[in-house]
């Protein structure tokens, strides 16, 4: 039964997905048409239209699935454990230390082996 009522919302997502695209279209044409008018006034406007495409698209299977996992998302970086400024300090101080390193073991061997090419070649 679950199936049936999926198939049924995905059957009407593609005309919400028409309208969609077409308040977006409304609003980047209707924002040239009105270019004499007010900023103040065509941006509320394309707000306006802006939120009333986001519930068009919430309503939509796609658009939940989105919705779930943006709050998923958010709901994860409240579990991480950052780290302090002194780990991140440390941390950035010993990755420079290891690039010069291997910069430097990377340029001796260069010059190295330019060495001994040269010396090959003449």
């Amino acid at each position: 039964m679950n199936t049936k009522v999926q198939a049924e919302e995905s059957k009407y997502d593609s005309l919400k997905w028409v309208a969609v695209v077409a308040i977006i279209t409304a609003g980047v044409v209707g924002n040239s048409i009105f270019s004499g008018e007010s900023l103040l006034y065509r941006v509320l406007a394309l707000l306006v239209l802006a939120a009333v495409a986001g519930f068009i698209v919430l309503q939509t299977t796609k658009g939940r699935t989105w919705f779930k996992l943006f709050k998923d998302a958010k709901g994860e970086m409240r579990r991480v454990v950052w780290p302090t400024r002194q780990e991140t300090l440390q941390t950035t101080l010993m990755v420079l230390a290891a690039v010069l390193v291997v910069a430097l073991m990377l340029w001796g061997m260069d010059t190295f082996f330019g060495w001994i090419v040269s010396g090959a070649i003449g």
